[in-house]
Formats: C-alpha cells, structure tokens, sequence
C-alpha cells in the first residue's frame, strides 16, 4: 500500500488538462468547465496538439514540453494510444499525479504486444508518478475547489468520502447528495484501478483530519493483504460503511466483468469485512441513507432507541423492523413523567404514541421524558400529518430542543406536501429524516451494527497456555510428500494424520489393503468398527454405499466388504478400490455433528468454515466463515454465528457441548491454514462435539502446488511471525523477546499497573492511573504487516515491550519503548530496541524517529547510544531520529497464528 504522492493528487497546486476540446460535450471540455467552475485557485492549463482559442483566453498548449511548469496533476482525456506516452512525458517534466479518464487502456495493445495498461504504468514507475483510473470519472475535493472530472455538477464541502468503482453510481451519488444539503471531503471515482486503489485511498482518507467518515461502492478487490491491511487500520479511526455488488454468483460475474478482476465468494467478502471491523449495507439506497446517518449523528450512547410516534400504526412498523432488543425499555419514573403529560389512552410504552391529535406542547412534554431517560440512548421523532395540527409548527416548535439533545435523534415525517415544510425545516438543521418508518430504523441498526463491530475489535481474547502441536514439520513433509506423486486428494488415513500432527483428535483408523487385513486391524482396535472404502475416484463415500457402521463381529464385517465391492462396481465402474480403512466406532449418542474446515477463496485465500455437519450439510447451509489467524474470541465468534449454536448450548435433557474442545479445534485448523499454503480444502465432517470434547469422525483434504512466497503470504492477513521469537539471557536471566500476541491482554494490563504514574508520564506524556482496555485492545491486536511490537517475558512476566509503527509506504516508523521498574538499567531497553531496529532494516524502513520528554534521561541515553540524532522543541519534547538501511525482507517471518 502506498499514498506517496496522492496530496498531488488530491491537494494539487497546479494542473494541467490535456485533451481540452472545443466541442462542448466532450469530456475535456467538461473537465475544463468543472475546474474553472469550481474555482480552482492555482495555475490552470489546457493542452491540445491542435491548438485553439478558449472561450475564456486561456493559452492552449501543444504539448506537455510546453507547459510553463510541471504539473502538479494532469488529467488525460486523450485516446488511449496516447496515454502511455503522455504518462512518460509527464514524469520526466516532473509531474507525480494523473487521472486517467480514458478508457479502453485494459483491451488496447500496443506494437510490442503489452497492454496500454501496463505501457502507462511501465512508463509512471520509474518516476513514482500516481495514477487515479483510467477508465473513471475523476476526483472532486470541494475543500480544494477542486473538480478534476466530468461529473455533472459540483459537490458540496462536507466531512464525507465517497469512493467508488462505477462512474454511473459516482453521478448518481453526487445528484442524491446535492439534493440533501450533503457535502463531501473527496468523491472519488476509481475506474479501473490500476494504480490507486481501494487499499491506498483507506489509508489516505483514515488519516485525513477532514474526513469524519469514508462510504465505498465495492465491485472487486486486487490484492486483498492491501486491502485488509489498510480497511483496519481506517475502521480503527472513523467509520468505513461499504456495498458491494455480486451477492450472486450471476451479480458476481458481471462484476468481474466490469472490473477486469476476481469478485471472489460474497461470504468471505462479509467475513473480512467484519474482521476488519467495516460496516456493510445490502443496497445504494441503504448507503445513501448511510452518508445522512452518519453526516448528521454524531454522538453514541448505546443501542436502546425510542420512538416517538403521533400514529400507532407507525410506531408498529418500526418496532416490527427494529427488532425487541433495540427498543428501549422504559422504566417506572419515564412512565410516570408521560402519564402526567399525556393522554390516558397513551400507549403506555414504547413506542410512545402520543395520539393522532397531539398539539405542538405535548410533543415537546413527551420529548423531553424521553431525553431525559436514562434508559434511553436515542430517540427516533416520527409523525404522521393531521388536519389538527400543522407539521411546520411542530418541527418549529421541537426543533430547538431536538438540535440540543446530547443523544442521536433521527426524524421519519410520513407524508408528502402535507410535511414537505417540516421535512425541511429538519433537514436545514442538521436531522437526519428519513421517508418512512423501515427506513430510519434501518440507519439506526447501521449505527448500532457499525459500533458493534467496533466493540468486537477492542475484544481482548482470555490468556491462555499456548497450543502445542505435536508434529508440524511432519504434517509439512506429508503434503509435499503427496503433491511429489502428482496427488490431489489425501486418503482418509493420511488426513487423520495431518490433523493428528496439530493436534486435532481423531477416531482411530487404519488402512488396510483387503478383507483379510481389515479383520486383523478390526481385531487390534476392538469391535464394533466402521468400514470404509479407499478409491481415488470416489470423494464422498456414502454416495456409493462405500460406508458401513456399527460392525459387531468378523462376519459382519467380511458380509460387508462383499457389498461394498458390489456397490462400488456397479454405480462407479469407473472407480479403482484400492483398500478399505477400518476405525473405532464412537458411541456418543448426546454429540452433535458439526463441520469444520478450510476452503480457499481466489481473492482472499484460506478461510475457515465452522457449522452444522452430517450428510445434510449442503441442504441446511448452516455455516460461518472466518479469516485465519484466529485467536480464542474470533473462534468463539465464528460458532455463535450459526444457528447450531443454540443447539451447542443443550436443550432439555441433551447437555450442552464443550465450546472450549469447538475452539481449541478450529485455533488448531488456524494454524494449520496459516502454515501449509498447499492445503487447498479440508473438510472435518462429522466433527463430534458433546460434553466430553470433540472428536474427528471423518476428513477429507485437498492439496495443490502453493505459489513461490514466503511463509504466510497466501493469507490475507499476516499470521503471527513466529520466525522472530528468540530467547535472549539479560543480567544472567533467561527472557523471551517475542512479537506480541492478541492474548497478551492480561500481561500487558499488569505491566502498565505496576509501573508507577511517572514512569506512564514519561511513556504517554501525560499522568494516567492506568491504561484502559480498548487501549490495551490495539496494543495488543497489531497488524504485522505495517506495526511490531516486541516484548520481553520472564516466564508470565511481562517485563518490557518496544513497538514501531510503519506508514503505508514503510518510508517511517514511529517508536516507542517501556521496561518495568525492576529491568531497568539491566540492559533489557537496550536488546529489545536493537531488535526493533533490526526488525525494520530488514522490512526495508527508511527511518525510526520517535519522541521524548526531556527529562527521561534513560530513554535520552538509550537513544543516544543507538545512534539517534536529537533536537529539542519548545514544548519541552525532543524529536529522536535514526536512518535505517534497508534490506530486503526475511523469509523467516510468516510462520505461526
């Protein structure tokens, strides 16, 4: 990810049009006309090789070579041949951003063969030119009068961003904003997305001060670390709401289509998603609503919603589409208070119905219970036109302690002209109103899913012993051993072992090659046993009558055999029986078959699928999807995401499952997916999970040759770099220097809670008692591919911890260090900063810098034999700052959760 140069792009103090037309409706006339219009205060060029009188008698210039200056930004508007050669003139002369408003760069070839495409980006990199497009509308920033695009109109300055990969919904946005009174901070059009992307503009418009909230219309995502990478560290900051086409797997084609790019599966688009703690919306008119919502909404007290309702048939349809648990209860004293103000055939409970023929008074009464309420953490204003009382007066006469209320309000006026006026009125101030009853309730579940997911980020998961496993370097040797023979499939023996390797429990199996071999091996595990096929060509078993259950004795089995030759033979006579395998039966009549697995989405690799199992998994589809690496909260929240979680919890005399046995199951599937890239599929069905534990019935695994990387470069998201951990001796003791790890919760509160208030003085530059959880939650959840942190461990000791951020371009790396009292002037400060240093050298990071105050004489010295240079400021900090060589990243990395 990389947002070098977009303030060029997107903060120009120059630019350049190249394509200026006379003809009114082309697209450099529009552009031209939309620059001048938006009062861009910077220089304003206009380029055609044919040059030409403007209307308004600006100069057109006949090439790039003959521009006063270099261009801050050009936008290309000229036939696709062109650009390649256009981009390669614009970068000699200096210029670092282009939008590319061209289209068919993507299907053009040029003379040797390339795409257009990839001759424009061939000819931007050498000079870290940025390319917005091609094939796009353009970029607006209102704040900079900027509007670098063929879009119909301006945009209005707001604290939103719009980003989008369609045009058409670009123009259709900016008309329905407009209409609105909303305004925007940047309305950007990706196009085709060859360069700038979803993943560089998140981490652009996460950190820019003007930008409250950023909204994104998704086709497809390129590189999903990227993306993943840069949506988390944004959804950390502000809201990221989202649609995406292709829900269905015809809308998913088109999609593909229209982008050039793999939409991949919808559910593992929602899995990360949620992990990276977005929001995501089914509908343009649900994200539409979304941009109002969160425009206008801008406080959070929690989820309880009032409702406050002239009609009851109104009030019902909320309540119907809110759902029970969003509706706030209201207590004894709010009750009373709205008896004395209204009437007596009030609803007496929420939704508050005030009666058709309520004057403007008894709003205000009502309003004020409701605001006052502790019970309430928001209020949705409804009303319904009456020939008894005039809307406008109502809105006049409640807007001022609307506008005053410190709890989100949304307003839903019913009607049309009849409430056209108050609509207005709300509108002009700031309300969020909504057209009907199922509307506002819906953007009040946004906000309330939006700041459910946030919670769920700052979830720090139980400190737990860690997982061992029992023979990982076996379970590597067994896949390539596999793929050595050109195999595709696992037989049912060796998947048993690989899940055996990390520790999954398995029924005990063996395989044997004939009836003979299957009675001795039947004799060794004890009867009764089951009795299954082993044929390359033959996945699911039972489909062919290749499974027999509960044999009691050596007849039984030998009878079996016989049928199962028979079966095999007449419905796949295509199919080679290679053997049988014979295994333990499992009598745990109270067990519930669940399944757990690994697929492999084309975009964002491994993930993990826990739900219901047996031979009707298909027809239930009761199932979750998970991004690997786990931890124990994030696989506790993949089972209660199904329905057969309720199920898990026991039901009248069936006792509930061990949910601790589900998670220990699906954190070792965990690691698994992170470790063997080659591991294209595998399905644990039936996993049985009763009181006792859980136990591997059945498994069947898929492999394919990985793609040459590093460890852990097929996920997604970057897995815990167990390469890093060494063990180092200071002072005479032994210590562990690690990575951090999300489980590390509880250690890093204690070893904030021991320090003393100067010593969090001098690490947070303020005086704090402690440390609070949702802090404790980042430090701890770091996202390896931009943020390190390092700890020192004696024992279950957390002893010190030194941690670096990186930018998205790993130009810089913000630093800090801590040691605990005891360890302090014993040399631990030291090695885990040399660590640190080393670490990010070997990323490739330019430069460390960092910030102290000046009287932490011991992170001035640590600095200062480190090699920092230092310079003083007059808030009495000192700016601490080493360059670093760069090196090419470690292969060592990527293994680990």
């Amino acid at each position: 990810m990389s947002v070098r140069h977009l303030d060029h792009l997107f903060q120009p103090r120059s630019v350049a049009v190249i394509g200026v037309s006379r003809r009114p409706d082309s697209v450099g006339a529009l552009v031209w006309h939309n620059l001048r219009a938006a009062g861009f205060a910077g220089p304003l060029w206009a380029v055609n090789q044919r040059p030409f009188a403007l209307d308004d008698a600006q100069p057109v210039f006949a090439g790039v070579d003959e521009l006063p200056a270099a261009p801050d930004l050009a936008v290309i508007c000229t036939p696709a041949p062109t650009v390649p050669e256009l981009i390669a003139q614009l970068g000699q002369r200096g210029t670092r951003a282009a939008i590319v408003l061209t289209a068919g760069l993507r299907e053009g070839r040029g003379a040797d063969g390339r795409s257009l495409e990839q001759a424009m980006l061939d000819a931007a990199r050498p000079h870290l030119l940025r390319i917005l497009g091609p094939n796009c509308i353009g970029a607006l920033v209102p704040a900079q009068a900027l509007n670098a695009s063929f879009a119909p109109g301006q945009a209005l300055a707001g604290e939103l961003a719009f980003v989008t990969q369609s045009g058409a919904l670009a123009t259709a946005m900016l008309d329905w904003a407009n209409a609105r009174g909303i305004g925007f901070s940047h309305f950007v059009s990706l196009g085709d997305s060859a360069d700038v992307d979803f993943g560089d503009l998140l981490d652009y418009l996460g950190s820019d001060a003007r930008t409250r909230a950023i909204l994104l219309y998704v086709e497809s995502v390129k590189h999903a670390r990227k993306f993943m990478s840069a949506a988390r560290a944004a959804a950390r900051n502000k809201p990221v709401v989202l649609v995406k086409s292709g829900r269905r797997p015809d809308g998913a084609r088109a999609a593909a289509s229209h982008t050039g790019a793999l939409a991949g599966s919808d559910p593992v688009f929602d899995a990360a998603v949620r992990r990276a703690g977005m929001l995501r919306v089914d509908t343009l008119e649900a994200l539409f609503d979304a941009a109002q919502t969160l425009a206008r909404v801008h406080r959070w007290h929690g989820p309880r919603l009032a409702v406050l309702t002239n009609g009851g048939g109104a009030g019902v349809l909320a309540a119907d589409t809110l759902g029970g648990d969003a509706l706030a209860t209201l207590s004894p004293a709010t009750l009373a208070r709205l008896d004395a103000v209204l009437p007596a055939n009030w609803s007496r409970g929420n939704p508050v119905d005030i009666i058709g023929d309520a004057p403007p008074q008894r709003y205000l009464d009502a309003l004020r219970a409701l605001l006052d309420a502790p019970e309430v953490d928001g209020l949705l204003f409804m009303h319904a036109p009456t020939a008894i009382a005039s809307a406008t007066a109502i809105a006049e006469a409640c807007l001022p302690l609307l506008r005053s209320a410190d709890k989100p309000v949304l307003a839903c006026w019913l009607g049309g002209q009849r409430v056209a006026g108050a609509r207005e009125l709300f509108d002009a101030q700031g309300i969020a109103c909504y057209a009907t009853p199922e509307r506002a309730t819906a953007a009040w579940q946004q906000l309330r899913d939006h700041h459910a997911a946030q919670a769920a980020l700052l979830q720090l998961p139980e400190s737990r012993p860690e997982l061992q496993y029992p023979d990982r370097e076996g379970a590597r040797a067994l896949v390539e051993a596999v793929l050595a023979c050109g195999g595709e499939w696992l037989d049912e023996l060796d998947a048993k072992r690989l899940l055996g390797a990390y520790g999954i429990p398995c029924v005990a199996t063996e395989r044997v090659t004939d009836e003979a071999a299957a009675l001795a091996a039947a004799e060794r595990i004890g009867y009764p046993v089951a009795l299954k096929i082993v044929s390359p060509e033959v996945l699911h078993k039972s489909d062919v009558g290749g499974v027999a259950l509960d044999l009691a004795d050596a007849a039984q089995l030998r009878a079996a055999a016989q049928r199962m030759r028979e079966r095999v033979a007449s419905a796949r006579p295509d199919a080679r029986l290679t053997g049988f395998t014979v295994q333990a039966m499992v009598h745990r009549p109270q067990a519930f078959e669940t399944i757990a697995g690994i697929a492999s989405d084309p975009v964002f690799g491994p993930v993990l699928l826990f739900g219901e199992g047996g031979t009707a998994v298909e027809v239930r589809a009761d199932r979750a999807i998970a991004l690997p690496p786990l931890n124990a909260v994030l696989a506790r929240d993949l089972v209660q995401r199904t329905r057969m979680a309720g199920l898990l919890r026991g039901y009248r005399s069936r006792p509930p499952a061990r949910l601790d046995a589900i998670v220990d199951a699906l954190l070792r599937l965990s690691q698994l997916a992170s470790d063997l890239a080659p591991v294209a599929e595998l399905d644990i069905n039936p996993l049985l999970v009763d009181a006792e534990g859980a136990i591997a019935l059945d498994a069947r695994v898929r492999v394919r040759p990985a793609p040459p990387g590093r460890d852990g470069a097929h996920l997604a998201l970057r897995p815990y770099p167990s390469g890093l951990e060494r063990t180092t001796v200071i002072d005479g003791q032994a210590l562990c220097l690690r990575p951090i790890r999300p489980e590390d919760g509880e250690r890093l509160a204690r070893f904030y809670g021991a320090c003393s208030p100067e010593d969090l003085r001098l690490r947070f530059f303020f005086t704090r008692r402690e440390v609070p959880p949702s802090e404790l939650a980042r430090y701890c959840q770091i996202d390896y591919e931009r943020e390190m942190a390092f700890v020192a461990l004696s024992g279950d000791m957390l002893c010190g911890e030194a941690r670096a951020v990186c930018d998205p371009d790993n130009d810089t790396a913000e630093f800090a260090v801590q040691v605990s009292a005891p360890w302090q002037r014993r040399g631990l400060g030291r090695a885990l900063l040399h660590k640190l240093i080393a670490h990010l050298r070997a990323r490739g990071t330019r430069e460390l810098v960092g910030w102290c105050l000046e009287g932490n004489h011991g992170m001035v010295n640590l600095a200062r034999a480190a090699g920092f240079g230092m310079r003083g400021s007059a808030d009495g900090t000192l700016e601490l700052r080493l360059p670093l060589a760069p090196h090419a990243a470690p292969a060592s990395e990527g293994t680990g959760r």
